[in-house]
């Protein structure tokens, strides 16, 4: 009997020690310095106009769909447009000016 209650302690204890073993490890595994945004490049200025450029063209090619979908009156595509053309052509003259930088 004393023999069993041994086992018992024993085994209590091997359960104890392996359950805090796998709690260690989960908070080295979750706050380890080596993460996914620490691993990214910095972007620079041109970076953050580049994609500006691209979002700005998408949603030109967006409302000139849904212009020919009918959704949009002529009035408002019109000025919609201009004023996103307008944005773009700014945002390239930026663009060129930092590439000849």
């Amino acid at each position: 009997m004393n023999d069993l209650l041994q086992f018992l302690k024993l085994f209590q204890d091997a359960g104890f020690d392996a359950g805090l073993l796998l709690a260690c490890a989960l908070v080295m595994y979750v706050f380890r310095p080596e993460n996914a945004f620490a691993s990214q490049k910095e972007k620079t200025q041109l970076d953050f106009l580049l994609e500006r450029k691209e979002q700005l063209y998408e949603n030109l090619r967006d409302l000139t769909f849904e212009y020919r979908a009918g959704k949009y009156p002529e009035e408002d595509f019109v000025a919609q447009r201009a004023l996103l053309e307008h944005e773009t052509a700014q945002l390239l003259a930026e663009i060129d000016l930092l590439q000849q930088m």
